[in-house]
């Protein structure tokens, strides 16, 4: 008995892949796209390339230019008063990182049912939107000699003669400076933690009281993982935030008495003392700086989170990884042109 071979019936033709482009719909997402991308360029990688090359040079913003190669970078760090301004940023960190922490601990409260909740949300939230030079002249107001701050302590038993001057001593003053800074943004911290709370499955809650934790236990093991992104969000800001502090040293104390910081400094120079060559490496440092901060920061939660995944990382992964081994498949067996025969058809017939 012997085996005959089965000739296929009908001869399948693979057509050409004929199919015309739509240059109209083409033309409407390059039109759409040229704008934005252009805006863009000019306002912000054009500049930024430009502040590259002036780092390299002593100049003004009128005048001659001289190279003076990586000098300027060196002055970052020699000068006495570019090198004293950068160190204040860690005034501004200890107090980014009391704000983070106080603001867990206030939207903790307020993520749940509380009687006058939602007044205490918009009390908290209110500082965040006010201007930041109006909330300098509050603040430079508040913290005169004799006027709120002082008047509030005599009440409680305070001595004027005793108090120190809160812009003017400079054991204090940089504190007070972050204090202010801790009262504007603390609102924005607070909302932010108490929306990704709220997004927190409430049976999370009922399962651990039923096991008997506390709620500390409650706060590490489901709030804390819950809340992750949002916390190193919180934190990579507020870090990034405190090394570019601004608006408040500049309005209350114009810098004086060792408050100027890094961006007050720069400012100074570039506009006061027209050294733009120095005042734009200073900027590239200060750039530099923060995405390190952000990258050492991105590894801290990293680590600290280590163990904080609920399952549904995993299982998202797991997921993707199908898909992509889906699509291979798929990709393996697909016809070269539109309409013709697949891969599979073809070892068939």
């Amino acid at each position: 008995m012997t085996a005959t071979a089965v000739e296929p019936t009908e001869k399948v033709e693979v057509p050409f892949n004929k199919q015309p482009r739509d240059w109209r719909k083409m033309g409407v997402i390059v039109a759409f796209s040229t704008i934005p991308v252009a805006l863009l360029v000019i306002f912000t990688y054009w500049p930024f390339g430009s502040m590259i090359g002036y780092s390299f040079y002593k100049m003004k913003y009128i005048g001659p230019r001289e190279f003076v190669g990586l000098k300027n970078y060196i002055d970052v760090f020699t000068r006495p008063d570019t090198l004293s301004s950068l160190k204040l940023s860690l005034y501004y960190m200890v107090g980014a990182l009391l704000q983070v922490a106080l603001a867990l601990y206030l939207s903790s409260m307020l993520a749940f049912k509380v009687r006058g909740g939602s007044a205490f949300k918009a009390i908290y939230f209110f500082p965040y939107l006010i201007n930041g030079i109006a909330v300098g002249f509050i603040f430079k107001f508040f913290y005169t000699r004799g006027y709120v701050f002082d008047t509030v302590l005599q009440w409680c038993g305070f001595q004027l003669d005793n108090l120190p001057y809160w812009l003017k001593d400079q054991s204090v003053n940089n504190w007070s400076l972050v204090g202010a800074s801790v009262w504007r943004y603390l609102g924005q911290n607070v909302i932010l933690f108490i929306g990704a709370m709220m997004s927190i499955d409430s049976t999370l809650y009922e399962a651990a009281e039923i096991d008997g934790a506390n709620r500390w236990q409650q706060f590490k093991h489901i709030i804390l993982p819950g809340i992750k992104t949002i916390l190193v969000l919180n934190v990579i800001l507020s870090i990034t935030g405190s090394l570019s502090a601004f608006e408040g040293p500049y309005v209350i104390t114009s810098g004086a008495n060792g408050t100027a910081t890094y961006f007050v400094r720069m400012d100074r120079l570039a506009h006061t003392s027209q050294k733009v060559g120095l005042a734009s490496a200073m900027a590239i440092v200060l750039l530099i700086i923060i995405l390190i901060c952000a990258l050492l920061q991105q590894l801290f939660f990293k680590y600290v989170f280590r163990d904080a995944d609920d399952g549904v990382e995993k299982a998202r992964k797991k997921a993707s990884k199908i898909e992509r081994q889906r699509a291979r498949i798929a990709k393996k067996n697909a016809s070269v042109f539109k309409n013709g025969p697949s891969n599979k058809e073809k070892a068939v017939a």
